[in-house]
Parts: structure tokens; sequence; C-alpha cells
């Protein structure tokens, strides 16, 4: 369950952040509006592991539509390609 705190509480800095656990955030407000949020690293790794998989899953979303619409290459093409652009890579 996240914290909602003023951000005038920074000032006794170590109340605050004996308040941020795993799950639990502390939110600081200015003029009562969201300006900052603290989280615990685990919440920060899952946060990022989740930002990675939505964009993987918009790129695999995006190569689904451009196959429907231009049309599917056989796994052989495809194997070819990845062939290529390992080759590519490892010129550089």
């Amino acid at each position: 369950m996240p914290t909602i705190t003023p951000i005038s509480e920074l000032r006794n800095y170590g109340t605050v952040l004996e308040k941020v656990s795993e799950g639990s955030p502390v939110y600081l407000t200015r003029n009562g509006h969201g300006v900052y949020s603290i989280r615990d690293m685990n919440d920060e790794e899952n946060f990022e592991k989740a930002e990675a998989m939505i964009r993987l899953m918009c790129e695999l979303n995006a190569g689904i539509r451009s196959a429907e619409e231009e049309g599917w290459i056989s796994e052989e093409d495809f194997r070819t390609h990845l062939h290529a652009r390992r080759k590519e890579h490892s010129d550089i």
C-alpha cells in the first residue's frame, strides 16, 4: 500500500525512508500534487522488467502486423536473414 507524504517531510528523510518497503512506495507531494516517488530497489527492478516486456510485446505485435500485411517469409529465408545479420555484426 503506498504512503503519501508531503515533500516537506524530507527534512527528516530517515523517517520517510523507513516507510518505504517492497510493494509499498512513498509518494511525495508538493501543494497536494504528486511530484516524486521512492520505491524499494526490488520494485524498481520489477518495474524495469515489466517495461522491457511491454516493449518486446509491442515489437512482436508490430512484426505480426507487418507479416499479415506484407506476407510471411519462409523459415529458410528467415534463417538466411539472421545469419547475414550475425555476420554483419561480427565484422564490426
